[in-house]
């Protein structure tokens, strides 16, 4: 059961600054999942380190840039004292779903009411967490940048393009090798286009007309 969200993430930390997808090619970057193989197919030196390694390593030049969570988790292990470049946002996560997982013959032996417990206090976990990060990152971006020197910013539109199309070669490639990945992906991508049908007449149409 879903049990928690980050909301959107952010690309990462970098310590010089990307100004196209030259600049990606040799990068040592920090980096885990099918982001990373986006990334290698661009010419990343991709890294997989557990977090508490991410600042030693960024600090000591053992990698060049990092991705983590968002401004506030970020803050804490001190990103920004070994970089500066904060690029946005975070197309490889644009939420992160915690998740619970109870095996299901104990699951089946639990009454109704019980289940019904569980799933509930999942899913105000699930909604709690996602609030809660907006407003800890909002704080915490807003402390980055002012006070901390962190320069945020988007990556280029030609490195997203870029990134983009190789996520969709990764993504076709890791479908025809595993038919529950593509059931997976093809439930998910079909939901997600009707949510974009959706999405442009609401949320989107708000950040773009409303709320400038």
């Amino acid at each position: 059961m879903p049990c928690g969200n980050t909301g959107v993430q952010m690309t990462g930390w970098f310590k010089k600054g990307i100004k196209s997808v030259a600049d990606l090619k040799g990068l040592k970057m920090r980096i885990p999942g099918l982001a990373g193989k986006v990334y290698a197919s661009l010419g990343v030196d991709v890294k997989v380190l557990p977090g508490g390694e991410i600042f030693p390593a960024l600090e000591r030049g053992v990698i060049d840039a990092a991705e983590f969570v968002g401004p506030f988790q970020d803050r804490r292990l001190g990103l920004q004292k070994a970089a500066k470049y904060y690029y946005t946002t975070g197309w490889h996560e644009s939420a992160t779903v915690s998740e619970l997982l109870i095996n299901k013959a104990a699951w089946d032996k639990l009454p109704k009411d019980l289940q019904a417990i569980v799933g509930n206090a999942a899913a105000a976990c699930n909604v709690i967490s996602e609030g809660w990060c907006q407003k800890a990152n909002s704080d915490a971006m807003e402390d980055l940048v002012r006070n901390q020197g962190v320069i945020a910013k988007p990556l280029p539109d030609d490195v997203i393009k870029a990134l983009k199309a190789e996520t969709d070669k990764v993504l076709a490639e890791a479908v025809a090798k595993d038919p529950l990945t593509k059931k997976v992906h093809d439930s998910y991508m079909a939901f997600k286009a009707k949510y974009d049908r959706w999405s442009e007449i609401s949320e989107e149409a708000y950040h773009l007309k409303v709320r400038g």
